[in-house]
């Protein structure tokens, strides 16, 4: 079963295979260079910018239909902003990089049929 789902996406862009394309290609080349930061962010204990970077890509996933991840993220962000939690970080952090790397594959695939 396919993680990603682009039902919002094809609504707001009328279902422009031109826009859905462009927003795709975003996703992809986004969301590796968003994995690396908050890998990088975490180990260096920069969590202003793990905040940042989680609020920043949460969007873009849901935007794709991975609704659960955009709440596990938005989550970690409020976590971070009130200093709890910080256990469940480096899990978040794999989830977003597990499912990221996922949908970005689903992606591709929708891509070549566009």
């Amino acid at each position: 079963m396919p993680l990603t789902n682009l039902d919002y996406l094809k609504n707001i862009t009328d279902n422009d295979s031109d826009s859905i394309r462009e927003i795709i290609e975003l996703f992809i080349e986004q969301i590796p260079q968003s994995i690396e930061s908050m890998h990088k962010y975490l180990g260096e204990k920069r969590f202003s910018d793990l905040a940042k970077e989680a609020h920043k890509v949460k969007s873009s996933v849901e935007i794709v239909g991975l609704t659960d991840l955009g709440l596990a993220l938005k989550n970690l962000q409020q976590s971070i902003l009130k200093q709890k939690d910080t256990d469940t970080y480096y899990l978040t952090i794999c989830r977003f990089e597990t499912e990221g790397l996922q949908a970005i594959k689903e992606l591709k695939e929708v891509m070549s049929k566009l």
